[in-house]
């Protein structure tokens, strides 16, 4: 069931209270005070639900804001066209002017802005709710969980898109934060560690139907995980993984396309997916609203994602005169192109994806109803239908983290750690490449390997059983390899081998920040690079 929508109205009220249209807006606007706010329990989770709301927004989770940062501009999507909102970031021609740009709310700026909007936002819940005797200690203990969760994550995603940055976790004025300068990464990352500590060790393992969209502790634990191996912590690393396998009742599914079925989208493989439901106004930043106030509905009301990945009919078949054909064929499954195309496998991913790997229908789309198609989709993250699934309006859930990622992580780790034993490693996946494989032969082909052959065996398993979930551009940051594989590829319409430069790993902070508030340049004049060239 998708309940969070529930409390959707209130959460503009909230969102519209304790937080801003810029981060570093001098007087943020305001309809009722958080000081009078928090009256009660329901009050303090209605708070929590708005912040979920600000993940489902366009620039981070909603569409695919951070998609852009983490899939784009490598060896996994491209869009099947020029389109200049995608292009900055997938073509490496980012600089702090066009990081102002922003086109459905999708922006290196409204990604910044939400993300600070999450923090801004939980620290005053934390502040409201801690010690206050209208809200039980069991309630105040499970709400401030989950809003140091969300906390977490906020900062775990941004010291990913800019490295050092404004750090806070009081409840500040909007004067105290406009002028704070860039804490280093370490830093916060310390502080996020304590925060998934602390929600990992309060919130549940599990919820009832009625709240699936919540984060668990294994979320936390995961993100956990993932901070430990950025820092190559490999045995923490490990031990985190293996409290998420060993404890948490999530399973690997028996066949890979089951794990994305619309249909069984709380399934035991996800660990956390952000719930989604059509026709829910206000879930997330708004499309576009006519002289009455009316949104728009080309532009709908639920999750915008599955639009990008579905096919365009002006772009589809590759013979063009069976088009109308193709609409027929369509049109008789209650189905439609009627997608944007803007994500696609790209060609190097089309062409490198192993032929007998049974995932490969489910990341290579390249012939539907038997009519070949110009380019190449990924129908795992497909929707076609017209009653279930409409354009800009799919109920689908968002997934964030499964737990082939986790038995991958532990993979790595048990390789990379001292003394680790790839062979030992390869028993975490044995399940992932099994149901990826018709034959045992085939599964065991990278089982036996040296460290350095299997290390290279899990950047290429990462890359086939996790593509377009969020992951790619942050893995290759951390191995070191991002300018290695960027300048080997070759895209359709974009050039990033050519265009891309060491100061890439990270974006820069937009141009807008910067003139609110000139301490942000004070530890880096060069603004991450980006100004020096």
């Amino acid at each position: 069931m998708k309940t969070i929508n529930i409390y959707v109205s209130l959460f503009i009220l909230i969102s519209t209270c304790f937080s801003c249209e810029s981060f570093l807006e001098e007087v943020p606007r305001d309809i009722i005070s958080p000081d009078n706010f928090f009256a009660s329990e329901a009050d303090a989770r209605q708070a929590i639900n708005g912040v979920y709301a600000i993940y489902k927004n366009n620039s981070l989770y909603g569409q695919v804001g951070l998609d852009h940062f983490y899939d784009n501009g490598v060896d996994i999507i491209e869009p099947n066209r020029v389109a200049d909102f995608v292009q900055a970031i997938g073509n490496y021609t980012m600089n702090e002017a066009l990081a102002d740009v922003s086109i459905q709310k999708m922006s290196v700026s409204d990604t910044w802005k939400d993300l600070y909007k999450v923090i801004l936002n939980t620290n005053v819940i934390i502040d409201r709710v801690g010690g206050n005797n209208a809200i039980s200690q069991n309630v105040q203990t499970d709400v401030i969980a989950e809003a140091r969760f969300l906390r977490g994550l906020a900062y775990w995603h941004i010291t990913n898109l800019w490295g050092d940055a404004p750090y806070y976790t009081a409840n500040l004025t909007i004067d105290a934060i406009k002028v704070l300068g860039r804490t280093p990464k370490a830093t916060i990352l310390a502080g996020v560690l304590d925060d998934l500590k602390f929600a990992q060790d309060n919130l549940s393992s599990t919820y009832p139907a009625a709240q699936r969209g919540r984060a668990s502790k294994w979320a936390a634990a995961i993100v956990t995980a993932k901070i430990y191996m950025q820092q190559k912590q490999w045995q923490l690393g490990l031990d985190k993984c293996l409290e998420i396998i060993n404890q948490s009742g999530h399973q690997i599914l028996p066949t890979y396309a089951s794990v994305f079925d619309p249909a069984n989208e709380y399934n035991k493989e996800i660990i956390w997916s952000l719930d989604f439901a059509k026709d829910i106004r206000g879930q997330f930043e708004e499309g576009v609203a006519d002289a009455n106030g009316n949104l728009n509905p080309i532009f709908g009301n639920g999750n915008w994602r599955p639009s990008m990945f579905n096919p365009r009919l002006g772009d589809e078949p590759k013979n063009t005169a069976d088009r109308s054909a193709l609409r027929n064929a369509l049109t008789a499954r209650g189905e439609a192109f009627n997608g944007t195309g803007l994500q696609i496998a790209s060609k190097d991913f089309a062409e490198k994806f192993p032929m007998n790997d049974l995932r490969r229908p489910l990341n290579i789309m390249d012939n539907y109803l038997g009519f070949d198609l110009a380019f190449t989709y990924m129908r795992k993250f497909m929707n076609l239908s017209l009653t279930s699934s409409p354009r800009f309006n799919h109920s689908e859930n968002r997934l964030v983290f499964r737990l082939a990622d986790v038995k991958l992580m532990a993979a790595e780790c048990e390789n990379e750690r001292p003394g680790g034993n790839p062979t030992a490693a390869y028993e975490y996946i044995k399940e992932i490449r099994n149901r990826a494989y018709a034959t045992t032969a085939e599964a065991e082909a990278i089982k036996g390997l040296t460290q350095q052959q299997f290390r290279q065996a899990i950047y290429n398993e990462r890359k086939w059983e996790l593509a377009g979930e969020c992951i790619r551009r942050y893995d290759l940051i951390r191995w070191g390899i991002l300018l290695d594989v960027v300048q080997n590829l070759q895209y359709r319409f974009w050039n990033p081998a050519a265009n891309i430069r060491p100061w890439h790993v990270l974006l820069p902070i937009p141009l807008q920040e910067l003139q609110q508030n000139p301490n942000l340049l004070k530890s880096d004049p060069t603004n991450n690079g980006y100004r020096n060239n």
